[in-house]
């Protein structure tokens, strides 16, 4: 029978490209544009390569493309340039792992957390600056951090996330509490919550009832010099209450890693905030999280070509395999 042909228009680790080249044959793209091909010039490379494999990052993936003889799409990146409900249409399975790397997540969590309470990214700048003993009052005091064993920990949202970061700060010695409506073990309510904890941790999605929930009373309600964590989504706070409350003082700090689009402004209050520590959506950003992903998603194709199910198809899993 003849191998099936397997675009790839993304980099794979080594074992999962080694995997795809057992099962398919595979044509690479040498150059890709930075914001990835259009619907139409990836139609065009599929025509060129006869390939029945799609393997995309963030590439336009609607009519043109869906219109050729196609069967799996397996998409890296996010699925908002993927027409899911025409691959449905057509018979195409769109791979997509959505599983969530609770420990990668919950790690960033406690390092911003730890840069937050100790000062760490000031401090470095100074360092770097050569102008960490120059100062009168000496670096030890201008830059003196909490201890956080024997501080309470709250965490909103007690899924895979939670979990993972209520073991590890239950490890830092942390009294650590917890609220979700959902889950028995979860004892308090936001209020109870807000009211007592020394940190603040949101791991939940962004719903009608959570967007925007925590604002201007939730932040008030907070313990002074409390720090907030945020490693879900930016919708779920209202950013102009949270700058006002870091500004004014009543929060200690902040680490955030989402924005509203995945994008601050550098002109933004936030950013001239001495008590806030940012990062660019790195939540799942590890090696080893890109290495799982892409072999599952690898996995997943030679389930299908074997004519077996996938354990993450998007869409339903179509007929038109014919290799």
């Amino acid at each position: 029978m003849r191998r099936p042909r397997a675009l790839l228009l993304t980099g794979l680790p080594e074992h999962a490209l080694a995997r795809l080249r057992e099962v398919a044959d595979v044509a690479e793209v040498p150059e890709r544009p930075r914001l990835g091909f259009s619907d139409e010039q990836l139609a065009d490379l599929v025509i060129e390569t006869g390939a029945s494999v799609l393997i995309v990052d963030h590439d336009e993936v609607r009519r043109c493309v869906l219109d050729l003889p196609l069967d799996i799409v397996a998409c890296m990146g996010a699925l908002t340039t993927i027409d899911l409900a025409l691959a449905a249409e057509r018979g195409v399975t769109v791979l997509h792992d959505t599983d969530q790397d609770a420990d990668a997540v919950a790690e960033l969590t406690l390092a911003l957390l730890f840069a937050v309470s100790r000062n760490i990214v000031a401090a470095d700048r100074e360092v770097r600056r050569g102008t960490a003993g120059r100062k009168r009052v000496p670096a030890a005091e201008r830059y003196r951090g909490a201890r956080l064993s024997g501080r309470t920990f709250g965490v909103v949202g007690l899924g895979r996330v939670g979990r993972a970061v209520q073991w590890r700060a239950q490890g830092l010695g942390m009294r650590v509490i917890a609220c979700d409506p959902y889950v028995p073990e979860a004892t308090h309510t936001l209020p109870q919550l807000l009211s007592e904890a020394d940190v603040v941790s949101l791991h939940v999605p962004v719903t009608a009832e959570t967007r925007g929930f925590i604002g201007d009373t939730e932040l008030a309600s907070m313990r002074p010099g409390a720090i907030y964590l945020n490693t879900s989504r930016g919708a779920l706070h209202d950013m102009s209450a949270l700058v006002d409350a870091l500004r004014w003082g009543h929060l200690g700090g902040a680490g955030l890693d989402h924005f509203e689009g995945e994008w601050l402004d550098p002109a933004h209050p936030l950013a001239r905030l001495p008590n806030v520590v940012l990062t660019p959506h790195l939540g799942q950003a590890t090696g080893e999280t890109a290495e799982d992903r892409a072999e599952s998603i690898v996995e997943d194709i030679a389930r299908l070509l074997r004519g077996e199910a996938p354990t993450h198809a998007c869409t339903p899993v179509g007929a038109r395999i014919t290799a």
